[in-house]
């Protein structure tokens, strides 16, 4: 059933504020934050149904949902502030950590949970996702859509400068928590505490960029223009715990085993090379973000939040890539992300210092070039554990993947399959998805 924005109308929007008094102050973004001052906010929707033993007016309370975010505020305070400009620092972007709030708008719609095609889609993103001008300087904006059926859609905007994916369930899972056990602030500790000394990924002085090191890394993200590649689409794949067993199986040689992620990057990457075409002499490259979580020496904190992620690679043939045994391709992208270390992070940590004020800022159009792919994992988090004291969500999307050539994986909710979000040119989608569910020759 098409979608149409008249079909959801606002009915409330306030700020939350923290419920405590937070620290004030400029908080100094890393230079791997202030990449992601471009992209802007992340658009997610996650959809809940109405549990039979529901009351008419208990479900998704909406006094609940705000005291509990004003709680959850008080920990993540940087989440209520704006971000802004640094004039003492050459204009460098920080997070002003002033309590302005947290945009929460309230919504209720005709359409029923059956109506909804939950596939990324700018319609998806246009109804259950706050309103956010790319240049606001807000850092979270949430909806909460309450459904014809009973369900609700509850979509939000975070600013990416804020956080990477890991940190950003890091703090919806604090909210959910502190909503479904009624906790006060003080009981925070149901989850671990956020850190927020972004300066533990200070660059280096003097900066060193290892040759060795940057060969890992692709820190250039090539676009082209839309109407090169034409119309684009993005679609949802359902990847079957037993699809999943076999792609791993068929990595398997040499008693070598591949994670999930290897595997099911492996051959989506062969997919799309068939899918579209390309010449077995052309050089395609899959890229993928690679947590620095783990590599530095020291450490990181368990619950630093802000962004971690740097972007590493392979490159092949695309005859190499669709002739080779699956093993060897899913163990190129092995093999990228065991280069990295603690010289490779601060390696990149240093470059990017140095072309900070290089970047755009702003959205930046286009699309990846044809023989390129982007995969994001969000396998192994914690997606589908926001439960805010009214069940688990059936589904969790990113709302909208704006350019052809990214892929996110993501578990699909416990059955052990994994859920390939697939944002390709539209010519080439049917085939692509008989590719991807083809029986494996190899």
């Amino acid at each position: 059933m098409a979608m149409h924005h008249s079909e959801v109308q606002v009915v409330e929007s306030s700020l939350v504020t923290p419920s405590q008094e937070t620290p004030r102050h400029q908080l100094w973004l890393s230079a791997l934050d202030l990449l992601q001052v471009s992209p802007g906010h992340t658009p997610t929707v996650y959809l809940y149904r109405r549990a039979a033993a529901a009351g008419d007016d208990d479900f998704f309370d909406v006094a609940r949902l705000k005291a509990s975010l004003a709680r959850a505020l008080v920990p993540f305070y940087p989440v209520a502030g704006r971000l802004a400009v640094d004039a003492s620092d050459g204009g460098r972007f920080v997070i002003d950590c002033n309590a302005e709030g947290a945009l929460l708008v309230v919504a209720r719609s005709d359409l029923t949970v059956g109506d909804l095609d939950i596939s990324p889609s700018t319609e998806l993103k246009h109804m259950f996702v706050p309103r956010v001008e790319p240049s606001s300087s807000i850092m979270l904006a949430v909806q909460v859509t309450f459904l014809k059926c009973g369900g609700v859609a509850f979509g939000s905007a975070l600013h990416h400068a804020a956080c990477d994916a890991t940190s950003a369930f890091h703090f919806f899972h604090t909210w959910s928590s502190l909503c479904r056990l009624r906790c006060d602030v003080d009981d925070v500790d149901v989850v671990t505490p956020p850190c927020h000394d972004r300066a533990l990924l200070r660059a280096r002085s003097p900066r060193v960029v290892s040759p060795d090191a940057f060969a890992v890394l692709c820190p250039k993200l090539n676009l082209v223009p839309r109407q090169a590649t034409g119309a684009v689409v993005s679609k949802v794949f359902a990847v079957s715990d037993t699809h999943v067993a076999a792609l791993k199986h068929a990595c398997c040689g040499g008693g070598v085993s591949v994670s999930t992620f290897c595997a099911v990057s492996a051959h989506v990457w062969r997919c799309v090379c068939v899918a579209r075409g390309l010449p077995g002499g052309a050089t395609t490259r899959l890229t993928m973000p690679a947590s620095v979580r783990g590599r530095t020496r020291p450490p990181v904190p368990e619950g630093y939040f802000g962004n971690t992620i740097i972007w590493v690679g392979t490159s092949a043939a695309v005859g190499d890539v669709t002739s080779e045994g699956l093993g060897d391709t899913a163990g190129r992208i092995r093999g990228a992300v065991r280069r990295m270390d603690d010289e490779v992070v601060r390696t990149a940590i240093d470059y990017f210092e140095a072309q900070v004020a290089e970047e755009e800022k702003g959205p930046i159009p286009g699309d990846l070039p044809e023989t390129e792919l982007r995969v994001i994992s969000w396998l192994g988090m914690p997606v589908y554990d926001a439960d805010y004291g009214w069940g688990k969500p059936e589904r969790m999307v990113r709302a909208e993947v704006e350019r052809s050539g990214f892929v996110y994986l993501m578990d699909d909710g416990g059955g052990g399959g994994v859920q390939v979000v697939v944002c390709v040119e539209a010519a080439i989608l049917d085939r692509f998805e008989h590719l991807l569910y083809a029986k494996l020759s190899a």
